[in-house]
């Protein structure tokens, strides 16, 4: 009977007395491994009613999984300074976790091997937000093919920009609804094609936007439902933000269009993009500028040639002519030393007596 004892509370024991020992056994294990399955992992938090279980602080052990409850559906895991999420970290003997929404922020982690979230088929939600990413397989999102949101604000360094580029245009992301990257310092768009993917908000806010190329404004007008949210980024001001300014103008998939501000040039440093008059924007005005400007310096330069050619032509009376000038101003100056020599004052000729 001691094996009822540990295992069982005590209102159950009496029960177990017209039980064969055999019997008992077996309910014991039963119970003992449903009690275990309830036990939560140490250094976390578990709330079996919304099946979340929060792990933070802790050393890299390099494992994520710590023997996670069956009915872990939420999963947060941050302060654990890792510096790489392993190929398959999330696979526990080869079988699937049931997790909906993993939260890895602020975990400090550079590396991301492929294939690091197989065993996750379920996952609709990823935050990885506030992380030093350095390095991104182009494999990292393989098995994701049920994830809506995906966050990476305040993650991505510049070196693995272009690597985050091949990694989101995976098939694997098809179903992607929510893409955050704010805070990257981004100066383009990390999308090779934004209609490869069923996006409902795409969030670049606060990065190093100075343009929208006239590609992803394209995009842009076919993706009707999609929401682009671009407020904190230094836009330049000039000719080549005609296509993305006339598309604010036109469609309404800005949300917060009243907050874009222009950077530069300096005449407009301050000034909301929509409140742009159409010629500060214009394309055609500026080159129907340069285009004035050349025309003005054919002109000279045609004027110039015309000068010259009159020069040319007419040598032999220009050099006749500036010699005759010569010789005016030679006859006028000995006129004039002769006249010097003739007036000169009688008082200095009594001094030199």
């Amino acid at each position: 009977m001691r094996i009822f004892t540990v295992c069982l509370p005590k209102y159950v024991t009496p029960v177990l007395s017209r039980w064969s020992v055999w019997d008992a056994v077996f309910l014991c294990l039963v119970l003992c491994l449903a009690r275990a399955d309830d036990d939560c992992p140490v250094s976390c938090v578990c709330a079996r009613e919304s099946g979340t279980v929060t792990c933070r602080d802790g050393e890299d052990s390099g494992d994520l999984l710590v023997d996670l409850p069956q009915w872990t559906s939420n999963l947060i895991v941050q302060g654990k300074n890792m510096s790489t999420l392993r190929r398959a970290a999330f696979t526990d003997n080869s079988t699937d976790l049931d997790i909906t929404t993993l939260c890895l922020s602020y975990n400090g982690i550079q590396t991301i091997e492929p294939y690091a979230f197989l065993g996750l088929p379920s996952l609709h939600l990823l935050d990885l937000s506030h992380n030093r990413l350095e390095s991104i397989s182009t494999r990292a999102f393989f098995g994701l093919s049920q994830l809506r949101s995906l966050y990476l604000n305040y993650s991505v360094l510049p070196e693995a920009v272009m690597q985050l580029s091949i990694a989101l245009s995976s098939q694997t992301l098809s179903n992607l609804h929510r893409l955050d990257l704010a805070g990257n310092r981004l100066k383009h768009i990390p999308l090779q094609r934004l209609d490869s993917f069923d996006l409902h908000v795409l969030v670049l806010v606060n990065n190093s936007f100075e343009s929208i190329t006239k590609e992803n404004v394209s995009d842009l007008y076919q993706q009707r439902h999609m929401r682009l949210y671009l407020s904190l980024n230094p836009f330049r001001c000039n000719c080549d933000l005609e296509a993305f300014y006339y598309w604010l103008k036109n469609a309404s998939q800005c949300p917060d269009v009243g907050r874009l501000e222009c950077a530069e040039p300096e005449s407009k440093r301050g000034a909301l993009v929509e409140q742009l008059r159409a010629e500060d924007v214009d394309c055609n005005l500026e080159n129907l500028e340069a285009v004035s400007y050349v025309f003005l310096g054919l002109v000279m330069a045609l004027i110039g040639v015309v000068f010259l050619m009159v020069l040319y032509l007419n040598r032999g009376g220009i050099k006749k002519w500036l010699n005759n000038i010569r010789e005016a101003c030679r006859d006028q100056m000995e006129i004039y030393h002769y006249r010097y020599e003739q007036d000169s004052d009688p008082r200095l000729a009594n001094v030199a007596v």
